[in-house]
């Protein structure tokens, strides 16, 4: 299987440099990278990607089996590095994407070499002790509405996700890259993502580790990154002036400045 196609990896900046894969979260595609890439192309080598079901990716290639958990994504992430002979890579993972690095640095610990989660959540539903966000009941009432009426789902919640609501062409762009997913691959990718529970993998985590989370962001509650990175052994934690749950588009600069800083500070 030709998984650069598959995938529609896309490589670009400096050859001589690290790698730094770039990885999306649910319901975008690489393109939501496209204000982070400026600030690696002259010293790294980068590499993006769409999952599988994602972006232009292979629909043939999409399985509802695989990809009902964040292995299957994972198992997407690692071929990726396979297929490009990736060496101690930087694996950037925007929200759900952050798990799936952990997943994917642990399959193959020699291809992924340090991680850095952007507002990452290892579990939405609030459990004994933990605050994940949301209720059980909140997360059904998502999923059932997602995958009753997927457009207008994307066209409600898009805005609330993104935040800045003094800007909503942010909004409005998260919202298309919703409904450019197919609906049916788009329902398998939700409730693998919100019925996630990655917080036991995080443990595991032995690589260097940079926790990039917002100052309000409904997805992924402070509480969250503050767990996340007491999970994570000898991570980081750095706060964004930043609203919302893609800080990568609604605030790039203070984004770049904290992922640049951490791989500046890699061996």
């Amino acid at each position: 299987m030709d998984i650069e196609r598959r995938n529609h990896v896309t490589v670009t900046g400096n050859p001589l440099g690290r790698t730094v894969v770039l990885a999306h979260g649910f319901g975008c595609d690489q393109n939501m990278w496209r204000l982070t890439v400026p600030a690696l192309v002259d010293d790294y080598r980068v590499v993006l990607f769409d999952y599988v079901g994602s972006g232009r990716s292979d629909p043939a290639a999409f399985s509802p089996e695989r990809y009902a958990s964040l292995s299957g994504y994972a198992q997407d992430a690692v071929e990726v590095c396979e297929a490009l002979d990736l060496r101690d890579a930087v694996f950037v993972g925007h929200s759900v994407s952050a798990m799936i690095g952990v997943l994917a640095a642990g399959m193959a610990p020699e291809r992924i070499g340090a991680l850095v989660m952007v507002a990452p959540s290892p579990r939405y539903i609030d459990d004994d002790g933990y605050r994940g966000g949301f209720s059980a009941d909140d997360i059904d009432e998502l999923l059932a509405s997602l995958e009753a009426n997927y457009l207008g789902w994307s066209a409600a919640m898009a805005p609330v996700i993104m935040g800045n609501a003094d800007r909503p062409e942010l909004g409005e762009e998260l919202r298309n890259s919703f409904c450019a997913t197919a609906p049916d691959m788009a329902h398998v990718f939700a409730r693998t993502t919100f019925l996630s529970d990655s917080r036991d993998d995080l443990k595991g985590v032995t690589v260097p580790t940079l926790v990039l989370e917002c100052t309000q962001d409904v997805i992924a509650p402070r509480e969250v990154g503050s767990f996340v990175h007491r999970a994570v052994p000898g991570s980081q934690l750095v706060t964004l002036e930043a609203t919302g749950h893609c800080p990568h588009l609604s605030a790039p600069e203070a984004t770049n400045e904290a992922i640049t800083g951490f791989l500046a500070r890699l061996k």
